[in-house]
């Protein structure tokens, strides 16, 4: 009896068309250079096939941690002021250190009067305790300790902003298809991976620089120090827990000086709502104009308002940059003068739009990989892959005759549709992916064997054409899907787990299984059914 398959054949082709699509999308023509740029554009080629930079960061998370507690200082002392509760200090007993030792998650208020502790110790339970673990307080002095889930998720938080001002300032760089993700193999680290870049020195600056520009109080009349025990010396010896040391120096000045300022900014990073480069009118200097958001805007006028006549310094990554004078009231714009290239003032605008890091970052691997061995490894590649699928193909046609026609059809569609899939997605192919493409071919191929070996013992079982097809596709497909979901659980894996390159692997093998459940089982099947259409009574398959 003879099937009626035209909706079959209908569904294999609409599948093919849809897939062609997706790899070709609409083509701006039919040679083979338009085709090829088609392709290129619906599938992306990694890093290891482009050529570009792979970087492996690691942040420094105590950072974070720090200004936070540092921010609480701040915070403190005002509230304890403003409840007239009367202290000696608020500080950091082990604040953060440049060589990574410290525990910048405590602070301590010392010289509480015993009349006070009470209502210190319930303010500072009431305001800080879902975040600090309160402690001592019976001899005036008070603890507070970050709790450690709070350490965790800021932590994590840190990562995560990291992630997004890191993917901010690649955007702006104008890099396609960057990889930015957090790097499973290490504790707070980020992989960063960008195709077709070149100038790996540019990049890294970009990425790095914390760009944290911040305006401080300065102690003193503003001219600096030549040394920092001149500048001890300033403030008695002793540096107060609320002031800091930092070197710099003032615009078109060479000599470098310490200066002593507030710890606490009055504005910072994320205050900046905009950032454009420019050039100052009367010097012809390049300068950065920038504007800040209305809430820090506000916060700028009281400040200046009520220090009219004193001093502020310019920090820019940890150094003074410009010191200046408080002339009258400013509120939410200015500009950033220097000796600047063209370069330094276009990349110090982008840093300061894209926001500042919460934490400085330490490389720990970098690598740049050449376009010429992109090339090399695609053509390797491309040609393993068309040397394994002729060669199979030729195999099939000789070992099944006939039915290896229909393997080799369900292999071609078979490709078409993992190439397809990719396109649509907008995955990345890497060498990897192409030997998951390469891996595909094998697992094809591997389903038809089982499948005619099945048909083979049921024609030798004396069973006819139809029937042998019939109970070969059946009973070999429960161990086609069993192999198959296997081993996309294995692809999923590897993906969840893995980095970029065994992810497209990964990716690729698990495209080419469900391809391969589609072509292998229905695909072939129906172009055997269409076979036995044409057979007279009792003639046999080709097989």
């Amino acid at each position: 009896m003879k099937k009626n398959l035209k909706n079959k054949v209908a569904l294999i082709i609409a599948v093919l068309v849809v897939f062609l699509y997706g790899i070709f999308g609409v083509p701006g023509g039919v040679s083979g250079k338009a085709l090829l740029e088609s392709v290129t554009k619906r599938i992306h080629l990694g890093l290891d096939l482009r050529g570009g930079a792979h970087l492996i960061l690691q942040i420094v998370v105590k950072e974070a941690i720090n200004a936070e507690t540092d921010n609480t200082v701040a915070s403190v002392q005002q509230d304890l002021k403003a409840a007239n509760l009367g202290y000696s200090q608020v500080f950091k007993p082990d604040p953060y250190k440049t060589d990574g030792t410290g525990r910048p998650e405590v602070l301590e208020i010392d010289g509480v009067m015993a009349a006070n502790i009470t209502p210190v110790r319930s303010l500072l339970d009431q305001k800080y305790g879902s975040q600090y673990d309160l402690g001592g307080g019976s001899d005036g002095n008070f603890t507070l300790t970050m709790k450690p889930l709070i350490m965790q998720e800021l932590q994590a938080k840190t990562v995560t902003q990291a992630i997004e001002t890191i993917r901010d300032r690649v955007d702006s760089l104008g890099v396609s298809e960057p990889l930015i993700q957090e790097y499973n193999l290490g504790a707070n680290q980020i992989l960063v991976e960008l195709p077709g870049v070149s100038d790996l020195d540019r990049v890294k600056n970009i990425i790095q620089s914390t760009a944290r520009l911040e305006i401080h109080a300065v102690e003193g009349d503003g001219s600096g120090y030549s040394d920092e025990a001149t500048a001890l010396q300033s403030v008695g010896g002793v540096l107060p827990t609320d002031d800091t040391l930092l070197h710099g120096s003032n615009t078109g000045e060479t000599a470098d000086h310490v200066y002593v300022i507030r710890r606490v900014s009055v504005v910072a990073g994320s205050d900046f709502r905009s950032a454009d480069p420019g050039t100052n009118s009367n010097t012809g200097q390049r300068v950065v104009n920038f504007s800040l958001t209305d809430e820090a805007g506000s916060r700028f006028y009281d400040y200046t308002s009520a220090n009219v006549g004193k001093y502020m310094a310019v920090v820019m990554g940890g150094r003074v940059r410009e010191v200046a004078v408080i002339k009258s009231a400013i509120r939410d714009s200015g500009q950033i003068e220097g000796t600047f290239t063209q370069n330094e003032v276009m990349d110090l605008s982008r840093l300061l739009r894209t926001g500042a890091l919460p934490a400085s970052l330490v490389y720990l691997e970098q690598r740049t990989v050449g376009a010429s061995l992109g090339a090399d490894s695609i053509k390797e590649g491309v040609t393993a892959a068309v040397v394994g699928v002729l060669l199979v193909m030729i195999f099939m046609l000789i070992y099944y005759r006939g039915s290896g026609v229909n393997a080799d059809l369900a292999l071609f569609l078979n490709l078409v549709i993992l190439l397809g899939f990719m396109g649509f997605s907008g995955a990345t192919l890497t060498l990897p992916g192409i030997a998951g493409v390469i891996l595909t071919i094998g697992m094809g191929v591997d389903s038809n064997v089982l499948i005619f070996e099945r048909i083979r013992e049921e024609i030798r079982a004396g069973k006819a054409a139809s029937a042998a097809v019939e109970q070969g596709f059946a009973h070999a497909w429960v161990t086609i899907v069993d192999t198959h979901v296997t081993t996309i659980v294995s692809a999923a894996i590897l993906f969840l787990f893995g980095t970029g390159p065994v992810k497209g692997f990964a990716v690729t093998l698990t495209f080419g299984l469900l391809a391969n459940l589609f072509t292998a089982v229905y695909v072939s099947r129906v172009i055997f059914e269409a076979h036995l259409n044409k057979l007279k009574a009792g003639e046999m398959v080709s097989i």
